[in-house]
């Protein structure tokens, strides 16, 4: 994670589903590619998952100190999808956009390690 004083302003929100069977795989190829450039450019990143039966559900989240700064790592547009590379291979369905939101409100340590 980039050192900085910064305060995160916004969230940037990516879901993706996957098989169960492939779930393992999934996370760590998504660790790999799609995690670790973030931890690079972002004010923060969380990786979660939730099993639900037949499907594992990932959702990765990074904090930006402005839009701007978001823009600058995903593009003009940040709401625009950049699909990893085996996504295609991975994904239930591959997602067609993110969420970009404000924060309104943070308190407490949020970041899990």
């Amino acid at each position: 994670m980039p050192a900085s004083s910064q305060r995160p302003t916004i969230a940037r929100i990516w879901r993706g589903r996957t098989t169960a069977a492939r779930a393992d795989e999934y996370a760590a190829y998504l660790h790999e590619h799609g995690i670790r450039p973030l931890m690079e450019k972002a004010l923060g990143v969380q990786q979660l998952r939730e099993e639900r039966g037949d499907e594992t559900e990932f959702v990765t989240i990074s904090y930006w100190e402005s839009v701007e700064a978001m823009s600058r790592f995903a593009g003009s547009d940040p709401t625009r999808i950049h699909h990893l590379e085996r996504d295609r291979e991975f994904l239930v369905e591959l997602p067609e956009s993110v969420q970009v939101l404000a924060i309104v409100t943070s308190h407490g340590d949020c970041g899990g390690g």
